[in-house]
């Protein structure tokens, strides 16, 4: 079986290549879904931020409230590390099982775990090879200000505050670049995954 890392940065189309990877035949692993899953109600992780940031962020039904959570740790370095400290573990569980399965499952496809925070949250110890989506750091900017209406400010901050996509393009094993159209995407996406079906098979990476 062979786990693929897949990540980018904000507004660079990785959630794109996901799905064009799915449709290839990809076993797709979303760490965001799964991240909501571990905060439901009745989950430890939950139980665990309340504690650490209290009830004002939670709904009145008892719902973990992202918009303020989100708020709270944007700035804050400290409180985002607490953050990540519980939920991070909590993922990588689902993330363990989900492999599991799809181990027993006698796969055809690659398993592809989509990341956004790969490198940062020491996930790409777990992946056998890793799939960057990048665009330059002009076009992130204002893809993200078309997407979400941001200030070009606000998306330039947004930007600055994740990892370099230069610097997470330089240590992939493949590179997805969506500088272009839909179609180029899945072009390149298409490139990729034939490349994937080859490690699979046995064959030499290219």
């Amino acid at each position: 079986m062979l786990i693929v890392g897949l990540t980018g940065g904000i507004a660079s189309g990785k959630s794109s290549a996901g799905k064009i990877l799915a449709e290839l035949g990809a076993k797709i692993v979303d760490s965001d879904i799964l991240a909501r899953v571990v905060v439901e109600p009745g989950r430890p992780a939950l139980e665990a931020i309340v504690e650490r940031f209290g009830d004002g962020v939670i709904t009145d039904d008892g719902i973990l409230d992202r918009e303020k959570l989100r708020d709270v740790v944007f700035n804050d370095r400290k409180a985002l590390n607490d953050l990540n400290a519980i939920v991070h573990p909590e993922v990588f569980r689902e993330i363990q099982r989900e492999i599991d399965d799809y181990r027993n499952s006698k796969p055809k496809g690659p398993l592809v775990l989509d990341i956004p925070l790969l490198y940062e949250s020491g996930a790409d110890a777990i992946v056998d090879v890793v799939v960057v989506v990048y665009v330059d750091r002009e076009t992130q900017i204002e893809r993200l200000m078309a997407r979400d209406g941001f200030s070009r400010e606000d998306a330039e901050n947004r930007v600055d505050k994740q990892m370099d996509l230069e610097e997470k393009k330089r240590r992939a094993d493949f590179v997805i670049d969506n500088s272009g159209s839909f179609d180029d995407l899945r072009r390149e996406t298409k490139t990729v995954f034939i490349k994937l079906m080859g490690l699979m098979s046995g064959a030499r990476r290219v």
